[in-house]
């Protein structure tokens, strides 16, 4: 299944090692497009030295996934209309790289109707990895807990499971892996 993923779920940390943990697992196969990882990299601007280290997540992220960068087709582009001019890219990119899946954290930008009409599946991280979990739940609860487990040591503070999940906007996922 190949999954594209918007930069509103590739940043924060905590969801992106998540999803791509699912993908190294080869749940999925991931999808981006330059200006994707470009938005990544701008919005990391706003911790003190965020951008220097995402760009660095980029470089790894490319040469673990180099078949996972997309282009837009200019005539895709041309054709599409989103209430957000700046997401038609996102779209138009999912849909030339024949993508099954959406995934992002801004669900009223992309009119169910308009993705579907691309052959496209639109979903919040959530849903997209309770599908996941429903297909492999002892490899999505694995890739959680060692991100959790990353994420206490990072911090030095505990991480409990169903409040992380739920900052990250995972509470479904949360409550399926504490139940």
């Amino acid at each position: 299944m190949k999954v594209f993923l918007d930069a509103c779920v590739l940043y924060p940390t905590v969801l992106r090692e998540i999803l791509i943990g699912c993908a190294r697992a080869e749940l999925y196969r991931p999808l981006w497009s330059p200006r994707v990882l470009e938005e990544w990299a701008r919005a990391s601007r706003k911790i003190e030295g965020g951008e220097v280290f995402s760009r660095g997540e980029i470089a790894t992220l490319r040469a673990r996934f180099p078949k996972a960068e997309v282009l837009p087709g200019d005539a895709t582009q041309a054709r599409l209309w989103l209430p957000d001019p700046d997401d038609i890219h996102v779209l138009a990119s999912a849909s030339d790289a024949g993508a099954d899946v959406l995934v992002t954290l801004n669900i009223k930008d992309f009119p169910r109707r308009d993705v579907a009409a691309e052959g496209i599946k639109l979903q919040n991280p959530d849903a997209f990895l309770m599908d996941l979990w429903l297909v492999d739940g002892a490899t999505v609860a694995r890739v959680v807990e060692d991100v959790r487990a990353t994420a206490q040591r990072l911090s030095g503070t505990p991480q409990p499971l169903r409040p992380l999940m739920k900052r990250v906007r995972l509470p479904r996922l949360g409550k399926a892996l504490s139940d």
